[in-house]
């Protein structure tokens, strides 16, 4: 009779029988409570490929007081830069064994609170937060219950492990290429005005231009929301203004991609008529049509670091969070102004 059962029927006795050890060890394994040595790991690792032997997750909860399950708070899943960083978090909670629980709050601070509290009464064993304009105060009971790793923003009155860009530094590097490259009327489409990356990225233009002794003119600046559409609205606005402008900083690669649409259907060139950036390094950004010249913020990487933040904060382990860098990425949507 052969070993090799279903995997709703296999037993964690049968895997340790077929392992050569037993079920404690087993269980120590699965569990990652204490360490197994490595041939005792390979015998458990085999016999559980051979059963194709998937554990009683009821039983572990009930036996560990956990769920292996991790709330992850976003804003908006369909967004090219959270689908990379939730691609992050995903990699590192399936690395470590733990399911993440996606939920969304679309920007929206009561919408957030709302899903935040589903999540605890879930019974997740940590919370990913990213971005968001949740206050404080929803947040604090639940951070009392459940460890918690914010991601793009800091709280002010909770200590809470926070992982974040330096999104002025990136913003001042766009600006500052186009200024090395002769450009002085640089226009700006600013993300959301009550978003924080958004704002740190108008500061990092600000002061380029401040750097370089060039005036900051408050109608070369147009409103966005972080999406095509309004990038495309943002330059129709400015080319309606009549203000004169040989570049464009994007606050983000997909108002960038709106923006030069709204350029193509108007005969205007990038680059050799108007040079482009964005800000993000989205992976379409390599393939559009010029190629993109961005600030490269390393979102799948985000993501990674906050789940394993979050992982080691659930087991009680050290962590550290190194800073991540941002890099302008130079291709071929840019150009030296033209004398």
């Amino acid at each position: 009779m052969s070993d090799t059962l279903p995997d709703d029927t296999a037993t964690l006795g049968q895997v340790a029988r077929i392992a050569g050890v037993s079920p404690s060890t087993v269980s120590r394994y699965l569990n990652g409570s204490a360490r197994v040595s490595d041939a005792r790991r390979q015998a458990v690792e085999a016999a559980i490929a051979q059963l194709n032997y998937r554990p009683n997750m009821v039983a572990r909860s009930l036996a560990s007081g956990r769920t292996s399950t991790v709330g992850v708070l976003t804003q908006d899943i369909a967004s090219p830069f959270f689908n990379e960083a939730l691609r992050g978090v995903e990699d590192a909670l399936t690395e470590a064994r733990y399911a993440p629980l996606f939920v969304s709050g679309h920007w929206d601070s009561s919408e957030e609170a709302e899903r935040l509290a589903l999540l605890s009464a879930r019974r997740v064993d940590g919370v990913v937060m990213m971005h968001g304009h949740i206050r404080d105060e929803d947040i604090a009971p639940v951070a009392k219950r459940l460890p918690i790793v914010m991601v793009g923003r800091a709280t002010t009155t909770l200590d809470l492990p926070s992982i974040t860009i330096d999104n002025r530094l990136g913003a001042y590097k766009a600006t500052r290429h186009l200024i090395e490259l002769g450009h002085v009327d640089i226009a700006f489409i600013a993300g959301p005005a009550d978003h924080h990356d958004a704002l740190q990225r108008l500061l990092g233009y600000q002061d380029a231009l401040r750097e370089a002794g060039i005036e900051y003119r408050e109608a070369l600046v147009a409103r966005a929301d972080f999406e095509e559409a309004t990038g495309m609205l943002a330059i129709q606005q400015l080319i309606e203004s009549r203000q004169p402008f040989t570049a464009v900083f994007a606050a983000n690669d997909q108002s960038a991609y709106g923006a030069r649409l709204a350029l193509y259907r108007r005969g205007i060139r990038v680059p050799e008529d108007i040079s482009l950036v964005g800000f993000d390094d989205l992976p379409h950004s390599s393939y559009c049509v010029p190629p993109l010249t961005t600030v490269r913020q390393p979102a799948y990487e985000v993501g990674l670091q906050a789940g394993q933040a979050v992982v080691k904060l659930i087991e009680g382990e050290d962590f550290s969070l190194p800073p991540l860098a941002v890099e302008l990425v130079i291709r071929e949507s840019t150009l030296p102004r033209r004398r």
